[in-house]
């Protein structure tokens, strides 16, 4: 289903077609809108500029977040292959112990 979505960013509206709800779209475009005003805030960037640093920005917070994102996959992957090795560990240790309590018998 398309969603027909107006927004509003730095002023501008802008009428969007999206397969996203309208709520996601919105919370996308106040983000937007958050970042180009921060960036025209002072007055000394026109409104094309600003909207191209914004997007630096926010091409900058992506790629952080997708490193941050790979950092954490790696770290998840290591303490899963800890957990199979002690997992095997424990394993064994348990057979160990069945073996020696069997020759006790």
């Amino acid at each position: 289903m398309r969603n027909h979505i107006k927004v509003n960013i730095a002023g501008q509206e802008y009428s969007l077609v999206a397969a996203e709800d309208e709520a996601y779209v919105r919370k996308v475009a106040q983000h937007v809108d958050m970042k180009v005003r921060e960036v025209i805030s002072d007055g000394r960037v026109s409104m094309v500029n600003g909207a191209m640093l914004a997007a630096l920005n926010i091409a900058d917070e992506y790629y952080k977040e997708q490193e941050a994102a790979e950092n954490l996959r790696r770290q998840l992957k290591e303490y899963l292959e800890e957990a199979t090795k002690l997992k095997m560990e424990l394993s064994e240790a348990k057979r160990e112990i069945f073996k020696l309590q069997n020759q006790k018998k």
